[in-house]
C-alpha cells in the first residue's frame, strides 16, 4: 500500500536509515534516493523519493519520515517470481504467450504489470478471434519471498463473423464492396485463412480500404458516414454494418504545374503528370504524380520544394481541375523516426524503407512512399505514420507505429501430369519475415505417384550489407522415374542479385549450375540417338550466367485486377559445362477490369524466345519446350520436334511464340469472399526449329512453324493452400504427331 510521506522537520540529514531491504540491500535503496546527507530538501523531494523507490518494482511498501538528523526509509520487499507458467492455453503456445507478457522470472511480483500482461494476453487472443477468452492468475508461495505465478487461461470459442452488410452503395454491390475489405464472413476455412477475426484497428484498415477504392474510381466526396461491428453473445458472432454516401462520379478537368520556385519551370514537370482531362478522377494516379513531381524537384538540389494539389471542383460538369503547386516548404529537418508496436520486427528493417534519416531534410512525399512500401511487405496488418513536433521549431519526429502479424505460412500443392508422374504433392514451410530481419525462406518437398521426388531451399536477404539489394540463392534436386527408358536426376543451384532501378522496375543477375544425370532403367532399343547419347554420357552439367529486366505495375500480385507484368531474359551458357549457346526469352501479361462491380478480369499476354549455339550444335535440354501452361490443351513438350518413324522422343526448339487472352468472372453460385472464379480462355503459339542433331532419325516432325491454338474454360480458387485451377482445354489447331491433354490440374501462376 502506498503511504505518504511525512512533512520533513529538517532542512538537512546527516545520514540514511534504510530498514527491510534484506534481500535488495541497504545501498540499493539509497541509490534510489533524491535526498543526500548534508543537503537541504523538501517534502516534494521525500515524494519523489517514494515514488522512484515504488518505480523499481521491488517493494510492495515505503515509508519515509525523518528523525532528527536520521531519514529513515522502510520498505517492505516485494516478493520474487520464482517461475511464470501458463496453464488452459492450447490454441497460443508457451513460447509465444512469454514474449508477449514482461513479468518474468527472477523478476518482482508487480501487481500493475501483472494486470497490464494478462490484458496482453487477452490482446494476442482476440488476434486469433477469441476475444471472450478469461485469464485469471495463481500464486504459489515458495517460502523466504519467493513465488511461482501462473497465468491460467480460458480460452472459450471463437468469435465469428455473420454477416458483413453494406448501406448506402448504389454504384457497387455489396458482393463487390466485400471483395475490398480485408475481413470476410466465417465458412469452413476460416480456421485457416483467419479472414474472420474482427478487431477495432482491423475494422479502420477496412474503413481505409474503402475509401481508396472509391477515391481511385471517381468517387472524390466518398465518406463513411459510420461502421458498426455488433456483437451476438447467444451465437458468438459479429455482424459488421458499414454506412457510406458515395456522392457523384468526377473526371479530371484542366491539369497543370505551377512552381513559385525560382530555378523550376511549371512547365517541364508537366512531362510527370500521370492525370489526364476527361479520364475518370483516380486518387492514387495524384498522389503518384506528386510523388514524381517532388522526386525530381529534390534531386535538382530543392530538397524543401513542397507539391500540393490543388482541386477545383465543377459541380455542373461533375469534373476536378488539378493544379499542382510546387513552392518553397519549411526548412524542417527529421529529429529522429521513432518506432512503435513491432514486436518481432527488428526496428532497423523498418527503418531501412525510409529514403530518409535522422538530419535529413523531411518530405512528406517520402513519407507516403516508404507507408506503401512497409504495406507491400506483408509484415505488419496496420501501418500509420504521423509526426510530432521536435525539440525545436525547425525538427520533426517521424513516429511509425505498426503492428506485427503472422508471416510464416504452410502451403499444400497438388498436380497432375497424365502418362508422366500421376498425381503429384508438394508440402512447403514459408517464412517472409524469419527471425523478425525481413529475410524469406522456403523448404518444400514434393513426391508423385511413379517415384518422383523434388525437394527445394531458398533463401533471400532483400537489403544485403544495407543497400537495397535482394541477394539469394535456390537450390533444388528433382527425380523421377516416369519414363519407362531411364531415370532422371537434376540437382540445380542459383545464385541471384537484384537492384531496383525504379519503383517499377528492377533487374535481376543470376548464376545457373545444372547438373542432370541419365540412368537407364530397361534396354535403350526404343531411344531416338540423340537421347541415347544422353544416357550413354551421363552425367551433364549446364553452367550459365543470366540477366533478367522485370517490369511490374500489378495493384495486387494475388488477385491483379489492372497493370502489367514483364520480364524479359538474357542468358550466356559455356562457363564450362557441356553447354554453350545464348539465349533471349521473355514474356508479358496485361490485366485490366472489363466490368467493375461484377469484377470480370480481362488478361492478355504473349512470350517469346530464341536460342542459338556457340559453333556446334545444341544439346536436347539446351532447346526451348512449351508446357501445358503456355498453351492449354497439350501435354507438356507435346508441341515442336519431334524424332519420327518410331521413338516419337520431343527435341525441343530454337524458337518459340505464344499468345494468350483470358476472362475470368466470379462464379454466381458462391459468395465472393470465398474466392471461386470462373475462366473463359484461348491460347496459340508454336515451337519450331532444331539445332539438336539427329543424325540415325528417319526423319523429324515440327521443325516448321505451324500454329497450334486451343479455347477452354476454367475455375480458379484463391484457397488458404494457393491459388488451385483446373482447367479444360480443346485443341482447334493441332499436328497429328502433337500430344492432347485436355484436362490440367495444378497451382496457379500466370506470371
Amino acid at each position: 500500500m502506498f503511504i505518504s510521506a511525512s512533512a520533513a522537520e529538517a532542512a538537512v540529514i546527516q545520514r540514511v536509515d534504510v530498514r527491510g531491504a534484506n534481500r535488495v540491500g541497504a545501498e540499493a535503496v539509497r541509490s534510489n534516493l533524491t535526498i543526500q546527507p548534508g543537503k537541504s530538501f523538501s517534502n516534494t523531494d521525500i515524494d519523489d523519493s517514494v515514488k522512484q523507490l515504488y518505480d523499481t518494482g521491488y517493494f510492495s511498501d515505503v515509508k519515509i519520515s525523518v528523525s532528527g538528523g536520521t531519514l529513515v526509509v522502510t520498505v517492505e520487499e516485494a516478493q520474487l517470481i520464482n517461475q511464470v507458467v501458463f496453464n488452459g492455453n492450447r490454441k497460443i503456445k508457451d513460447d509465444k504467450l512469454a514474449a508477449v507478457v514482461k513479468t518474468q522470472s527472477s523478476g518482482a511480483y508487480n501487481e500493475t504489470q501483472i494486470q497490464a500482461d494478462i490484458q496482453a494476453i487477452k490482446d494476442a487472443y482476440a488476434a486469433t478471434g477469441r476475444s471472450e477468452v478469461d485469464v485469471t492468475t495463481q500464486v504459489v508461495p515458495l517460502g523466504q519471498g519467493r513465488v511461482n505465478l501462473a497465468f491460467v487461461v480460458n480460452e472459450g470459442d471463437r468469435t465469428k463473423i455473420d454477416s458483413i452488410n453494406f448501406v448506402g452503395n448504389n454504384a457497387y454491390s455489396s458482393g463487390r464492396l466485400a471483395s475490398v475489405i480485408a475481413t470476410k464472413r466465417s465458412n469452413f476455412l476460416s480456421f485457416l485463412t483467419r479472414k474472420d477475426v474482427y478487431n477495432a484497428d482491423k475494422l479502420k484498415a477496412d474503413e481505409e480500404a474503402l475509401r481508396q477504392f472509391y477515391y481511385n474510381r471517381g468517387y472524390a466526396d466518398f465518406r463513411i458516414v459510420s461502421s458498426d461491428a455488433a456483437f451476438d453473445e447467444a451465437t458468438n458472432k459479429y455482424t459488421l454494418t458499414f454506412n457510406i454516401e458515395e456522392g457523384p462520379r468526377y473526371d479530371f478537368g484542366a491539369v497543370s504545374v505551377q512552381s513559385t520556385v525560382q530555378g523550376i519551370d511549371g512547365a517541364q514537370l508537366q512531362g510527370l503528370v500521370r492525370t489526364r482531362e476527361g479520364q475518370v478522377y483516380n486518387a492514387k494516379e495524384v498522389q503518384q504524380s506528386m510523388e514524381a513531381i517532388s522526386d525530381q524537384v529534390a534531386s535538382a538540389g530543392y530538397p524543401f520544394a513542397r507539391v500540393t494539389p490543388r482541386g477545383n471542383r465543377d459541380l455542373n460538369n461533375n469534373t476536378i481541375g488539378v493544379e499542382y503547386l510546387v513552392d518553397q516548404g519549411e526548412k524542417a529537418y527529421v529529429e529522429r523516426i521513432e518506432i512503435r508496436g513491432n514486436s518481432r520486427t527488428r526496428d532497423y528493417v523498418i527503418r531501412r524503407e525510409f529514403d530518409m534519416s535522422e538530419g535529413d531534410a523531411f518530405n512528406q512525399q517520402m513519407i507516403t512512399k516508404a507507408k506503401r512500401r512497409l504495406e507491400a511487405l506483408g509484415y505488419f496488418s496496420t501501418v500509420n505514420i504521423s509526426t510530432q513536433p521536435g525539440s525545436s521549431p525547425d525538427r520533426v519526429v517521424v513516429v511509425v507505429d505498426v503492428q506485427d502479424q503472422a508471416t510464416g505460412s504452410f502451403g499444400i500443392g497438388a498436380g497432375y501430369a497424365a502418362g508422366g508422374d500421376g498425381l503429384l504433392l508438394e508440402a512447403s514451410i514459408e517464412e517472409k519475415n524469419f527471425l523478425g530481419r525481413g529475410q524469406y525462406i522456403k523448404v518444400s518437398a514434393g513426391g508423385g505417384e511413379e517415384g518422383s521426388r523434388s525437394y527445394g531451399l531458398n533463401f533471400t536477404e532483400p537489403y544485403f550489407l544495407g543497400y537495397r539489394l535482394a541477394v539469394g540463392f535456390d537450390i533444388n534436386h528433382s527425380q523421377t522415374s516416369s519414363n519407362e527408358n531411364y531415370d532422371y536426376e537434376e540437382n540445380n543451384v542459383v545464385l541471384r542479385a537484384t537492384a531496383p532501378i525504379t519503383e517499377d522496375l528492377a533487374t535481376t543477375f543470376r548464376y545457373n549450375y545444372k547438373q542432370m544425370k541419365y540412368d537407364p532403367s530397361n534396354a535403350l532399343s526404343d531411344l531416338s540417338t540423340p537421347y541415347q547419347d544422353l544416357v550413354n554420357n551421363s552425367p551433364w552439367v549446364k553452367s550459365s550466367v543470366s540477366q533478367t529486366l522485370t517490369y511490374n505495375t500489378l495493384d495486387d500480385m494475388i488477385l491483379p485486377r489492372e497493370g502489367i507484368y514483364a520480364s524479359v531474359t538474357q542468358e550466356i551458357a559455356g562457363l564450362g559445362g557441356d553447354s554453350q549457346f545464348y539465349k533471349l526469352y521473355g514474356k508479358a501479361r496485361y490485366y485490366r477490369l472489363l466490368a467493375d462491380d461484377a469484377d470480370i478480369i480481362g488478361s492478355v499476354a504473349g512470350s517469346a524466345g530464341y536460342v542459338v549455339g556457340f559453333g556446334k550444335d545444341l544439346n536436347v535440354f539446351d532447346q526451348f519446350t512449351l508446357t501445358n501452361g503456355d498453351i492449354r490443351g497439350f501435354e507438356n513438350k507435346g508441341i515442336g520436334p519431334r524424332v519420327g518413324g518410331g521413338p516419337d522422343d520431343p527435341l525441343g526448339g530454337t524458337t518459340y511464340f505464344t499468345v494468350s487472352a483470358e476472362a475470368t468472372f466470379p462464379l454466381p453460385a458462391f459468395p465472393r469472399d470465398f474466392g471461386l472464379r470462373g475462366a473463359v480462355f484461348a491460347d496459340a503459339g508454336t515451337l519450331f526449329g532444331n539445332k539438336v542433331n539427329v543424325s540415325g532419325a528417319e526423319y523429324v516432325n515440327g521443325e516448321d512453324a505451324s500454329l497450334r491454338a486451343s479455347v477452354g474454360v476454367g475455375i480458379v480458387w484463391n484457397s488458404p493452400f494457393g491459388a488451385l485451377r483446373v482447367d479444360y482445354a480443346i485443341p482447334v489447331l493441332k499436328e497429328d504427331y502433337d500430344k492432347v491433354q485436355n484436362f490440367k490440374f495444378g497451382i496457379n501462376n500466370q506470371f
